[in-house]
């Protein structure tokens, strides 16, 4: 959880907001403070998990879905994303074929260049 909020843009205070409006409960910045923190007990601070069912709604707010396949790997399942992400995945990977064969055909062309002197 604490890389999936690194790598969102959002602040804390929002991804708490978001998770609100996606759920029937208010879910604060300190919840989700308390929920990624290394556990205190010198300190008597208790070590706190995030609720199952709010995963889904931290994954929406942050857009990681690293929790899910986290939760995932006890149980031997594997965590895929929806048809339009699969879709944009597809469509990056067909963006840098273009770009690796468009380096490719310079190369040989400067190649035969080469080849001629």
């Amino acid at each position: 959880m604490r890389a999936a909020i690194k790598a969102c843009p959002l602040s804390r205070h929002e991804i708490a907001f978001n998770m609100t409006n996606l759920l029937t409960e208010i879910v604060t910045k300190e919840q989700i403070d308390s929920w990624t923190r290394e556990s205190d007990k010198v300190n008597g601070r208790p070590e706190r998990h995030i609720p199952a069912e709010y995963i889904p709604a931290f994954c929406r707010a942050t857009g990681s879905t690293e929790p899910l396949k986290v939760m995932g790997i006890p149980c031997g399942i594997f965590i895929m994303p929806g048809p339009e992400a699969l879709r944009a995945e597809i469509q990056r990977l067909d963006e840098e074929i273009r770009e690796a064969q468009g380096k490719k055909k310079k190369r040989m062309m400067f190649l035969k260049e080469m080849e001629k002197d």
